[in-house]
């Protein structure tokens, strides 16, 4: 009896531990809680939802992630990323060489234009010349505003940096700045609104930096973890070639936002 009892319990012993190393791996995946239609927007319920939501879910689906979404404010999600507070950053943060001094990147998920928009009564264009004079919107910490500072600085009467895009949108409708500069996604989204559509429109888009702008998104991690990064590359990789990349893209957009295909980190 107290061997059979021994065996049943080594058999338990033997069936948690398997159990326990099936478990989904956790991941806390910071992103910044404001709302970025078509990227990210908040339900009644608390609950997000949007394009980059659902492309996270499909990729910690794919690899068998536990993937917990930890707000954290934007310019706050690198250190918090670098003190281990979180794991890693999926909230349409660009490749850059300067964010690559602090944090590494996977492959891209997507890559768009970025875009200036103003005033409807207004002609100019998203050039120096066009900016000549002008206070424009950005918001602060991202590729919008290193880019308008390198090369809007010398033409532009002020660069105004504001906490989120949204405000920086609001500024606009209220008349305090002439335009605004974003990922053109996110910016079309805004003159599809009703505030949006009354008052602005598109000036254009702003010429190639790849330096300053990068190659596309990517989930950022810390230095070394490499096994993370290869992770969502897999999974980034698979939902590109199984079809759930395209299904969830076909629910916002009419085109696909993953860019140049040879364009990568």
């Amino acid at each position: 009896m107290k061997k059979f009892l021994a065996t049943t319990a080594a058999a338990i012993g033997l069936f948690a531990a398997a159990l326990g190393s099936a478990q989904a791996e956790q991941v806390k995946i910071g992103f910044s809680p404001e709302a970025y239609p078509p990227f990210w927007s908040q339900e009644a319920s608390g609950e997000w939802s949007g394009w980059e939501v659902e492309i996270i879910n499909a990729i910690c689906a794919a690899e068998k992630l536990d993937c917990v979404l930890t707000p954290i404010p934007w310019d706050g999600l690198i250190p918090a990323l670098t003190t281990k507070k979180i794991d890693a950053i999926m909230n349409s943060m660009s490749i850059t060489d300067e964010r690559q001094k602090e944090i590494d990147f996977s492959d891209k998920y997507y890559n768009t234009p970025t875009a200036v928009i103003g005033p409807k009564d207004q002609t100019f264009d998203a050039t120096p010349e066009g900016l000549k004079g002008k206070i424009l919107g950005v918001q602060v910490s991202t590729v919008h505003a290193a880019y308008a500072k390198k090369h809007f600085g010398g033409s532009a009467s002020e660069i105004k940096e504001y906490q989120t895009q949204d405000e920086a949108n609001q500024d606009l409708v209220a008349g305090r700045i002439d335009a605004t500069q974003a990922d053109s996604i996110a910016l079309d989204a805004f003159l599809k609104s009703d505030q949006g559509k009354a008052c602005c429109d598109l000036k254009g888009y702003v010429a190639p930096d790849l330096e300053v702008l990068g190659p596309g998104v990517g989930a950022g991690v810390r230095k070394g973890d490499t096994e993370l990064a290869g992770k969502i590359n897999a999974a980034i990789k698979g939902i590109r070639a199984n079809g759930k990349y395209a299904e969830i893209t076909k629910k916002y957009f009419d085109f696909d936002i993953y860019g140049d295909e040879t364009q990568s980190n």
